[in-house]
């Protein structure tokens, strides 16, 4: 039975194969996969990754002591995610020599791979139609950019899809290396991103089943405890210990659920864009609506069950996230395969092919249109590489640095420097300067392109169109 399952699936045209679609996605976002983080979303996010990868390669390999640049005068060690993302981008360094697009690649490696877990999951456990669809639907959302980015998100939700479809296996069909993928991949899912794990809530279904051994439930179960203890203690025990040995915070952890409760009210209007155009855009958004209403007047209980569960359960994660989840894209990333769930099963319910296909069509368009500042680096940007070789020129690898750049640490990886973040007000704060200069810092670099020029009271190394360098 299942070996004619194989051969129909095998056997259908190229263009309803969710596999050539993944790889013609894949194949598309290898365009200018080799250009640094200068693209304007996320591209801070993106550098202070690097800076830990980068660490990891040049000062010390110790997984569990990431360490980030723009910490001043201190080591840089801090919590942060548990860097395997980062450390698979340190041993390919290792293999290849420092680059850091190494990062885009193995995301989009892992992301999709996702993708075809994702469609294993419906296709197995819904019906082959709305796997094509969903699949689709999810290679044609906040996917299609942020799977090439280097960011752990879509890396992490990755793997615990596949740790679900591997449990599900495991409970239907007892295979012991089921169980032992469902471990690693699980594991791996949530030590690089907790809020993925709220996609295992998806379990409660086959755990209500009297059809499967108790036995097995049992034993997944127990290995879903042995996999909290590493992840409860990295983010609980040991990232609040980096913070404090080492003098330095980075890492998010979330806020209390009445001010997140309170944050998100307050700012509801942007909380719901993330849904409405940040996961799927507008058309398969509608298309998203679309399948949640026919799933309830069809009464697709699985279908309603599955959402309504995982909706539950990524709320909760919402209020903790609290300003966090409206202020960034990527928090809205562990909920995309569930929209994309529900606007698949709309597209596979519309009876006549050519609105299906029209459909089709109009997702992807808008959705690559809308990504397409993402795929190249801005001419007004590039003028930031030639920030390692300004501080090459006046000051040597050890040496601290301070850049006007705010928040954003970008500057400082470019310059491949450790230093501090200026915010712009502090180039006119004498008092703050010396203090920096006091703890080290060799040269002050200025941005014009971010505030008004001050003359201070240092030496001029270097005044070009795009920098002032002065020697502290």
């Amino acid at each position: 039975m299942a070996t004619s399952s194989l051969k129909k699936k095998l056997s259908l045209p190229i263009s309803k194969d969710i596999r050539f679609w993944i790889i013609l996605y894949f194949l598309i976002r290898l365009f200018h996969i080799t250009q640094p983080p200068l693209e304007i979303a996320h591209n801070w996010r993106q550098s202070t990754g690097l800076m830990v990868s980068r660490n990891f390669y040049e000062i010390n390999s110790n997984i569990i002591y990431p360490r980030v640049d723009m910490a001043g005068e201190k080591s840089g060690i801090t919590g942060t995610e548990f860097p395997l993302f980062n450390y698979f981008i340190f041993l390919t360094a290792k293999i290849f020599g420092w680059s850091d697009w190494y990062g885009r690649l193995i995301n989009l490696i892992i992301s999709s791979l996702g993708v075809y877990w994702f469609y294993l999951l419906i296709y197995k456990y819904i019906n082959p139609k709305v796997a094509f669809y969903s699949g689709f639907i999810l290679l044609n959302s906040l996917w299609f950019a942020y799977s090439r980015k280097t960011m752990p998100d879509t890396f992490s939700v990755s793997l615990v899809l596949g740790g679900l479809l591997f449990a599900l296996e495991y409970l239907k069909k007892d295979r012991i290396w089921r169980l032992f993928a469902f471990f690693i991949l699980v594991l791996a899912g949530l030590l690089s991103k907790i809020p993925s794990g709220y996609l295992l809530i998806c379990l409660v279904i086959p755990f209500l089943d009297k059809n499967i051994p108790i036995i097995r439930k049992l034993i997944v179960g127990l290995l879903f405890i042995i996999i909290i203890i590493p992840v409860g203690w990295w983010y609980f025990i040991w990232v609040p210990f980096l913070v404090k040995e080492y003098g330095f915070w980075h890492y998010y952890m979330g806020t209390s659920f009445i001010n997140g409760a309170k944050e998100i009210s307050d700012h509801l209007d942007q909380a719901i864009e993330k849904f409405y155009f940040a996961a799927l855009n507008f058309i398969g958004f509608s298309l998203f609506l679309g399948g949640l209403i026919l799933s309830i007047i069809r009464k697709k209980s699985g279908i309603i069950w599955v959402f309504c569960l995982c909706f539950a359960s990524f709320f909760v994660f919402i209020l903790k996230a609290g300003f966090a989840f409206y202020h960034h894209n990527y928090y809205i990333i562990p909920f995309v395969p569930v929209m994309a769930l529900m606007a698949g099963y709309c597209l596979s319910e519309i009876k006549q092919f050519s609105v299906r296909r029209i459909l089709v069509l109009a997702v992807a368009t808008e959705v690559i249109l809308n990504s397409l500042p993402e795929f190249h680096t801005n001419k007004d940007q590039k003028y930031k590489l030639t920030l390692e070789n300004l501080a090459a020129k006046y000051s040597s690898p050890h040496d601290l640095i301070a850049i006007n750049c705010g928040p954003n640490p970008q500057q400082i990886y470019l310059a491949h420097r450790k230093g501090w973040n200026l915010e712009n007000a502090d180039q006119t704060k004498f008092e703050y300067l010396q203090s920096i200069k006091k703890k080290g810092c060799k040269i002050l670099i200025i941005n014009k392109h971010e505030a008004p020029v001050f003359s201070l009271p240092y030496k001029v190394l270097e005044d070009n169109p795009d920098f002032i360098v002065y020697d502290l």
